[in-house]
């Protein structure tokens, strides 16, 4: 008589490795046993693993989100379209990734968190070294913010250097001029320290591409993937600003700033103003 549950089980196939001690495992692959252990919460309660993880995965979300835009920039530099539209493509995935996570740490309620905020001390999500170098990368620029990573000489070094280079945009704006449209000339040596601004020598170029986009469509391709990444980096932004308010409602946040009004600010920041504004000029 055969077993009613034989086939609720599944043998070991005897093709599959077993034995790890002089072998590569996966774990150690992924440097599990260090990621894993890397979650030290500072109070007893419950819900601080959570707060914690969410905020470690973000992280290595940020990481690759940095790693695909630095690509994003090498192959727009030297004009490589395709693989510049795809890797522009994960970024858009990564962030949308990161803004479902808010809605893991939204069931953390008020209450819950209040427990063990004070055990961070002063340490805040605007310290992020992974969110900073993105925001420069995308021409979000403010000098005085590397200070925040002055305790770390590696996180400061890379965000001098990122300051000091062209944003992603930057090199778009040297491209589009570089295939003939009238761009400013001081927009192409401008001192990449501070944030762009909108110029209407860039904006005319956008809507000549958007008018004639048969003739320029790599250019206009690039525009739309442009786009992606302001949208889904936007709805990140609010979603993070959401999240705080329905956790903390309008408290002072715990690395000094004003809190949701502080987050409510960066919203109105656009990495591609003229890519907005030319939809009205259409």
């Amino acid at each position: 008589m055969s077993c009613p549950h034989q086939n609720n089980f599944r043998e070991l196939e005897s093709s599959i490795h077993t034995d790890f001690k002089e072998e590569m495992s996966y774990g150690d692959y992924l440097n599990l046993e260090e990621i894993l252990n890397a979650q030290h919460p500072l109070s007893k309660e419950h819900d601080e693993m959570l707060f914690i993880i969410i905020h470690q995965a973000s992280e290595l979300w940020l990481k690759l989100a940095g790693h695909e835009l630095a690509a994003a920039m090498r192959f727009i530099e030297n004009e490589q379209f395709g693989p510049a539209f795809k890797v522009i493509s994960r970024v858009k995935q990564i962030f949308i990734q990161l803004t479902q996570s808010w809605n893991i740490l939204s069931t953390l309620t008020p209450v819950d968190y209040l427990k063990f905020r004070d055990a961070l001390g002063k340490s805040s999500g605007f310290q992020s070294f992974g969110y900073r170098s993105i925001e420069f990368m995308l021409g979000n620029k403010n000098k005085s913010l590397i200070e925040v990573h002055n305790s770390n000489s590696q996180a400061y070094d890379t965000l001098t250097n990122l300051s000091n280079a062209p944003s992603l945009y930057d090199i778009v704006i040297k491209i589009m001029a570089k295939r003939g449209f009238d761009i400013e000339p001081r927009l192409l040596d401008r001192d990449f320290n501070q944030p762009y601004e909108r110029h209407d020598s860039v904006l005319n170029a956008w809507v000549e591409v958007y008018n004639h986009a048969d003739t320029h469509f790599e250019l206009y391709e690039l525009a739309e993937k442009l786009m992606d990444i302001e949208d889904s980096f936007q709805n990140w932004r609010f979603k993070h600003m959401y999240t705080v308010q329905r956790i903390i409602g309008n408290k002072v946040g715990t690395g000094g700033s004003s809190g949701v009004e502080f987050l409510k600010k960066a919203l109105d920041i656009s990495f591609f103003p003229e890519l907005l504004e030319l939809r009205t000029k259409l």
